[in-house]
């Protein structure tokens, strides 16, 4: 059997129903392998980084390994940021990239390069991987693959590269089908799990804090389960956002240096703390953790070396999120909770005395009225994505997801230009189900050749391009540090109108400038005529528009901006 003919039956055989892909010299074996051979949609993308996100997007909605392949050199290199975020994010995904013939490969000599475009790229991407592979022995093909799938998908999921060079792609090989996957027991302790249970019972105000752990442990209807058997309120990450929907009575909000002041506050307040796939970085909790351990704390997480890193004297749970509800249903099988009606109407309190839509007062469009005017017209979309930047804040802030809505963005790499190939991704994914994308006018000039490819494959991706002619986070911070210097951040009238940059591709689009246009401009993405077919709403934004509440720095995660002042620099 043809090697790139065995790539793409395994491929098929594992359930993978498109990839996505820049074409190029080194991967044409395989990618007419799929073609000839299989059914697998290849989605061509027009950079590789695109590739790479809309990878990440397609494994997020469907839980298997994105697949994204690259050429040698360039196109390899060109995969690495979206390596890098969904390795921080969680994300499984294998990245095939094809590399020179063996016999051109440099090997121990002491040059730079032998064959044209060769590059290391295993030893580039093996930091932000599980694992790397170059297969130079044709005959490794079959377990390699194997074991990338299995590691991408086991324990913490992520990325997974294997590189390839092409005279091994056109090699004859043997197939055995006999690489057996082999599952890890997990061992949790049952004392453990009944002082869990105890405790929640005796809480005064218990919180879970839901992160992006839940969806990439595939455990998301067990930790609905937990949820209302314990009738804990649920406070979430950033990509946990669509953990818990937003009418849920045990939703309390968005936590984070950006996160509703509501949240924030109760997280301070809480007497009991449950864990469940997050990390507790330093944007969940700002730098001050000291006022957050003064409480009982069960963090839950598959990977050891993630509990009582920043946030000390935390009671360890080492488990799969999955086997962890299996083993607390069974513990808890004869247990009665209570919600705590106290605790949950002071949640409803501070909520109605820090509404996110009073946060700003902005002259013209409030982004946060805007994402909650968006979300109710929008009960057809299938996945919110949010770059990165303001309008991602104001999006976690405020957009209202519904049970079974998606949410993305990237969160531990914080990748500008994520979005749009991610939502082609997604949109893939569901079978041109519409997505929205959300986007800022620096994001979408990262990515935005990835216009052609909706237009070439005529999906139902519905763009949002909050516009407000500047990298406002950035510039936001210049007005806190640097007496309002907006060096490298302050567009003016040199952004591009994007509306007729998107006509030009040949997508519809109108911009709004003005609140009272609001409701017109989320109707027209989803009337009648358009609801299925590409399109794209500006959204003008005032430049001086900041992204509040924010955690004043040096500041615990209860103070926050604009009230609370700042007392150091960011990031020190």
């Amino acid at each position: 059997m043809k090697a790139s003919d065995f790539i793409a039956s395994f491929l098929s055989k594992k359930g993978i129903e498109s990839v996505f892909e820049l074409s190029g010299g080194m991967i044409t074996h395989i990618l007419d392998s799929l073609n000839q051979t299989t059914k697998i949609k290849i989605v061509t993308m027009h950079h590789e980084q695109a590739a790479a996100f809309a990878a990440e997007g397609y494994a997020r909605i469907t839980g298997l390994p994105g697949i994204a392949l690259a050429t040698s050199g360039p196109g390899a290199t060109n995969l690495l940021t979206g390596i890098g975020s969904c390795y921080f994010d969680s994300t499984p995904a294998v990245f095939i990239t094809g590399q020179v013939n063996t016999h051109e490969q440099k090997g121990d000599r002491d040059i730079r390069q032998l064959g044209f475009q060769e590059t290391d790229i295993v030893a580039m991407a093996k930091p932000i991987t599980k694992a790397c592979y170059l297969v130079n022995d044709p005959n490794e093909l079959e377990e390699v693959f194997e074991k990338a799938f299995a590691l991408a998908l086991s324990g913490r999921p992520g990325p997974v590269l294997i590189d390839i060079p092409m005279n091994v792609q056109r090699a004859q090989i043997e197939v055995s089908d006999n690489y057996v996957k082999k599952d890890v027991a997990a061992n949790i302790s049952v004392n453990t799990l009944n002082d869990l249970i105890a405790d929640i019972k005796l809480a005064k105000k218990p919180l879970i804090l839901s992160g992006r752990g839940i969806k990439a442990a595939s455990s998301q209807i067990a930790f609905d389960h937990f949820v209302e058997k314990t009738q804990v309120p649920v406070v979430t990450t950033l990509l946990g956002l669509d953990t818990i929907a937003y009418q849920d009575d045990l939703r309390v909000g968005f936590i984070g240096s950006y996160g509703n002041r509501w949240a924030n506050i109760s997280f301070g307040e809480c007497d009991l703390l449950i864990v469940l796939g997050s990390r507790l970085d330093i944007r969940q909790t700002g730098a001050d953790t000291k006022f957050i351990e003064n409480r009982k704390i069960y963090h839950i997480d598959c990977e050891s070396g993630e509990i009582n890193n920043r946030v000390l004297g935390c009671i360890p749970i080492i488990a799969d999120l999955g086997k962890f509800f299996e083993a607390f249903e069974k513990a808890a099988q004869d247990s009665v909770f209570v919600a705590p009606q106290q605790w949950l109407t002071r949640i409803n309190e501070l909520r109605t005395e820090w509404p996110d839509t009073s946060e700003l007062t902005p002259e013209g469009i409030n982004p946060n009225k805007f994402m909650h005017a968006l979300s109710q017209a929008g009960s057809e979309n299938k996945v919110y994505l949010a770059d990165v930047g303001s309008h991602q804040m104001w999006s976690a802030q405020s957009l209202e997801l519904s049970k079974g809505q998606h949410f993305m963005t990237s969160g531990g790499m914080g990748a500008m230009g994520f979005s749009l190939p991610a939502g082609i991704g997604a949109c893939v994914a569901l079978n041109n189900q519409p997505v929205v994308v959300l986007i800022g006018d620096g994001c979408m000039q990262i990515n935005i050749q990835e216009l052609q490819t909706i237009v070439r494959n005529n999906l139902k991706v519905k763009i949002v391009v909050l516009n407000n002619k500047t990298l406002g986070m950035i510039r936001q911070f210049q007005d806190s540090y640097f007496e309002s210097r907006y060096q490298s951040t302050y567009w003016g009238y040199s952004a591009p109108d994007f509306t007729k940059v998107a006509i030009a591709y040949g997508i519809e689009a109108i911009t709004i400038e003005h609140p009272d246009e609001i409701q017109s401009g989320v109707d027209w993405l989803w009337s009648a005529e358009n609801k299925d077919k590409p399109q794209l709403l500006q959204v003008m934004v005032d430049p001086h528009t900041n992204t509040y509440p924010k955690i004043a720095f040096g500041k615990p995660i209860t103070e926050m901006e604009p009230f609370a002042t700042p007392i150091e620099m960011e990031g020190t």
